[in-house]
């Protein structure tokens, strides 16, 4: 796992070898372990092209230097990630004739690309974005991994093309345009987190996942190579206790080859059934001591670590607890932002960069359970989706008009769950209720903080739904834009931040197609979900961690903004210096702080992203122009 800067410029424009240097070291606390640069100019002359790396060192401590060439200097990339089948696709092309000087991922996939083109990519299991330059078709092929577990972040200006792993490299990039993109922020209060390819700045945008780009000439072309099976795979298994063991055979090889290091690593650990499956399976293929890692709070409410001690007594793991105090998250919290190049979307990114740092200290990787609820229909609103033609059936839209709606909307805001889910399964437009599910800001909630409507267009989703059933639909949403724009950048950017990786054994693309093939019952027929994990894990885990309901990752934010990050609150978005006042309605945000404050309604989810969009601005400093744009009829 590293850290990769370049470009692909005209030669007049290069910025120079000392820019390359400040971007790569902008990313040094992704790869604390070494650094390279190189540069090239085209064989015309006319263009150049350059890459920087940062190295976390993971696999072969001493062989796999960045930027790497091949041996005759026809291929050089910079790669970050890691290709966990690195070992089969070795043997493989060492049958075809391919020769290795090191042991190295980075030089697999060198010669991957040497043997099959820009198709590599589909044959890799694992997390990846790269840059590679191909000297004889004088060409740069970008890449990202099928779920966008690594980011890539490219910025285009007249005559170049930069890319980074994180938003603030390019910021130092002269040239890049840092105006606010005032889309991205309707589509933030929106989703409360920005969907791809959109960034917060209009010149910045992702590579999305399950893309790759060609730059040849001064253009580059993208192309989806990847999407989630779920979107086109038929279910064909029916017996459910083959599901349950193909499941156990699969999520047992990709744990074991994620398992793959020449440097210490252990697995953070909840207590929940997702990560309490990783450290079980782990158990199995581990050589010595298991280290685990937990996170929790003093507000016993808040806290999973009694269920994570079980867990951990139960397969002797060497167990290490963070327990974070207010003060802990003041601290780090701006440092959660400056990494997300963005706002803050989960409160939970700032105790996972906590126990990321904690970890560091003695591992340099591990294991997560990220991912499982996306790919096995773990949340509420999957199990709701599989009854939704029932209800809809039974409670014709203009029912729910007339009466379910005025009387959900009487409810009080802790009865915000119901509210969600008796607005979501009314809507009959997949697209919306995808984003209704996730209990963003209401149209009527946003009007009053913009003062306009928002644009149909980030009301609605920005691809098409696949179709098939509610389930996999909800599933499509979740792989293709709540995962990839938040749940993984979270990951990504909080331990990176501390230098470790962090694997995902659930976010595996043979994982994934096998899952795809098993109807929805397998996966919501449980009372509390993922049914075909339960199963395969029942003979190692035990009850009160099986049949445990879900708990999500929870932190007393609510509690605190009326005690210690009170005055912090009022700081971002009460005082005088607030850009959030000027840009958004004023009274608006002083109702729901003095709401929120006065202990009458809970606004602790809306204070959060209005909280972290003020810190946002005050850090970056986008450049705001006239301010927002005129109201827009949705």
């Amino acid at each position: 796992m590293c850290g990769i800067v370049g470009w692909m410029v005209e030669a007049s424009r290069a910025p120079g070898e000392a820019t390359l240097a400040a971007l790569a070291d902008d990313l040094q606390h992704r790869g604390p372990d070494g650094s390279g640069l190189w540069r090239v100019p085209t064989a015309d002359g006319r263009h150049e092209i350059a890459f920087g790396h940062r190295r976390l060192s993971i696999i072969d401590l001493g062989g796999g230097h960045q930027p790497m060439s091949s041996a005759d200097e026809a291929v050089t990339v910079t790669f970050n990630g890691e290709i966990y089948n690195y070992v089969e696709l070795r043997e493989e092309l060492r049958a075809r004739g391919h020769a290795f000087r090191t042991e190295s991922d980075t030089e697999v996939l060198i010669e991957a690309y040497r043997a099959w083109g820009e198709d590599c990519v589909g044959r890799f299991r694992g997390m990846f974005a790269f840059a590679l330059f191909d000297r004889a078709r004088q060409s740069v092929l970008v890449a990202r991994d099928g779920f966008g577990k690594k980011p890539l972040f490219l910025a285009e200006s007249p005559g170049r093309i930069a890319f980074a792993s994180e938003i603030p490299a390019l910021l130092r990039l002269p040239g890049t345009d840092r105006r606010l993109d005032w889309d991205a922020l309707d589509a933030y209060l929106v989703d409360r987190y920005v969907p791809g390819p959109s960034t917060f700045f209009a010149g910045i945008r992702k590579l999305p996942p399950g893309c790759l780009g060609v730059w040849k000439e001064g253009r580059l072309a993208l192309r989806r190579y990847f999407t989630p099976p779920f979107a086109e795979t038929a279910p064909d298994v029916t017996d459910f206790g083959e599901a349950v063991r193909l499941f156990e055979a699969g999520f047992d090889e990709s744990v074991r080859i994620r398992m793959r290091s020449d440097a210490p690593f252990g697995a953070f650990l909840s207590g929940g059934l997702d990560s309490s499956a990783v450290v079980a399976t782990m158990a199995r293929h581990a050589r010595g001591r298991l280290k685990t890692f937990s996170v929790g709070f003093a507000e016993a409410a808040y806290s999973e670590l009694d269920h994570a001690r079980t867990v951990a007594g139960l397969f002797d793991t060497d167990h290490t607890e963070c327990v974070i105090t207010p003060g802990d998250f003041l601290d780090a919290w701006p440092d959660a932002l400056a990494h997300r190049g963005a706002p803050v979307t989960e409160t939970s990114d700032v105790p996972i960069l906590l126990l990321a740092r904690a970890a560091s200290a003695s591992v340099k990787m591990v294991l997560t359970g990220e991912g499982s609820d996306e790919l096995l229909a773990g949340y509420p609103k999957h199990r709701a989706e599989r009854w939704l033609a029932l209800y809809q059936s039974l409670v014709p839209g203009v029912v729910h008009d007339r009466l379910v709606h005025p009387a959900v909307g009487a409810m009080p805001y802790r009865a915000r769950r119901v509210k969600i889910l008796a607005n979501a399964l009314s809507e009959r437009d997949p697209a919306v209720r995808m984003r209704r599910w996730f209990g963003g800001l209401s149209p009527d909630e946003r009007a009053a903080l913009t003062g306009r409507a928002v644009p149909a267009e980030i009301d609605g989703f920005p691809f098409s739904i696949a179709t098939g059933s509610g389930v996999r639909r909800a599933q499509f949403y979740d792989q293709t834009s709540y995962l990839p724009d938040n749940l993984l950048e979270r990951g990504d950017r909080m331990m990176m931040a501390a230098g470790i990786e962090g694997r995902m054994p659930f976010m595996d693309v043979e994982l994934a197609r096998l899952v795809a093939r098993f109807p929805d019952r397998f996966l919501v027929g449980h009372p509390k979900g993922k049914a075909v994990l339960r199963a395969a894990t029942a003979r190692m885990l035990p009850a009160s961690i099986l049949n445990r309901r879900k708990v999500g990752f929870t932190v007393p934010t609510g509690l605190w903004f009326r005690g210690p990050l009170r005055e912090r609150l009022h700081d971002l978005l009460l005082s005088g210096s607030s850009e959030t006042r000027r840009i958004l309605r004023a009274p608006e945000i002083d109702r729901l702080v003095h709401e929120h404050l006065d202990g009458r309604s809970d606004h602790q989810k809306v204070l959060w992203a209005l909280a972290n969009l003020e810190l946002f601005l005050r850090t970056f400093r986008p450049d705001l122009g006239a301010g927002m744009p005129e109201a827009q009829v949705a």
